[in-house]
């Protein structure tokens, strides 16, 4: 038994649809669908756009399911910055490379959302090989 049947499978909210968008890695989608900046000029966000608002009752629990563990790493991430200030107390040790461990793991958790839905990676999850200046 999956562990999304007792989720909502009512159409989402706004809100959530604004967290899809931006866990998918797109930017703000505006007051409307007007101006050039519209998701209707692109391709990618019309799909994601056309998913969001046909999804089947158990695919919106499933999307539910990914929003509930994305909210919870997306939390960890800041709050690992706690330690960032110690190296060692005592016998404890902080893990240097703990904020990077958990940004890799919500950022592998969104890509697991964005192949559900089938839409490619948003701008924001591209990874970039240059910055020009």
């Amino acid at each position: 038994m999956s562990g999304s049947t007792g989720l909502a499978a009512t159409p989402l909210t706004d809100a959530e649809r604004i967290d899809v968008r931006r866990f998918c890695g797109y930017p703000a989608y505006g007051a409307g669908s007007s101006g050039f900046q519209s998701w209707r000029f692109f391709e990618a966000f019309g799909t994601l756009e056309f998913r969001l608002t046909n999804l089947a009752p158990g695919e919106l629990q499933v999307v539910r399911q990914f929003l509930a563990t994305l909210y919870g790493l997306e939390q960890a991430v800041p709050a690992a910055s706690v330690n960032l200030d110690t190296d060692q107390a005592a016998v404890w040790k902080h893990n240097s490379s703990e904020v990077a461990e958990r940004t890799r793991l919500f950022d592998d958790w969104a890509r697991r959302l964005i192949g559900f839905i089938g839409i490619p990676a948003g701008p924001a999850m591209r990874s970039v090989s240059a910055i020009i200046i």
